[in-house]
């Protein structure tokens, strides 16, 4: 009976509290936006290993049209956020090329079982973008009053490399 008990607790725990859930996407520096929207257009060229900038100034209330270019060969990402969330989302980054989801040129979904390899991880954060070699992409981002941030590619050892920019927003 204790054992059935503590199974069905265990149970209607998991269904109240998602352990796999990701965060609401809430950022203090601003949030996505439609291209439409866009007030300015910066250009970004990545090679390897370098952004074609260090440095990048914005207004608050802006809207920014990030058109990225990867003139490298190796997959670049463009990640707008503060040192600590690049920390982090770095370590997921690992654990996604540790699983075989992430290659030196691109992302491997095919025939991958996410829920086997324990987490349900996939790149679709609003704030950044993954440009596989030779291609463009594109962020819109609407900015807002933050200190600290910066723009960086988080693939496993890009960041340490010095793939990483200042990004100063101006009141």
């Amino acid at each position: 009976m204790f054992l059935r008990n503590s199974l069905l607790l265990a149970g209607l725990l998991a269904c109240s509290v998602p352990a796999w859930a990701s965060p609401a996407d809430s950022y203090d520096f601003g949030q996505p936006a439609p291209p439409s929207k866009a007030t300015r257009t910066v250009e970004v060229t990545m090679t390897d290993i370098a952004f074609s900038t260090r440095e990048l100034d914005v207004k608050a209330g802006e809207t920014v049209r990030f058109v990225l270019i990867n003139k490298g060969h190796l997959l670049h990402e463009f990640n707008l956020g503060h040192a600590a969330a690049h920390a982090e989302h770095q370590q997921e980054m690992l654990t996604m090329q540790q699983g075989g989801l992430l290659t030196a040129t691109g992302m491997n979904m095919a025939g991958m079982d996410h829920a086997a390899m324990g987490h349900g991880m996939k790149h679709d954060d609003p704030n950044s973008v993954l440009v596989e070699p030779g291609k463009t992409s594109e962020l819109t981002w609407t900015f807002s009053q933050a200190k600290n941030l910066q723009f960086a590619c988080n693939i496993p050892g890009h960041y340490q490399a010095g793939m990483v920019g200042t990004l100063k927003i101006a009141p």
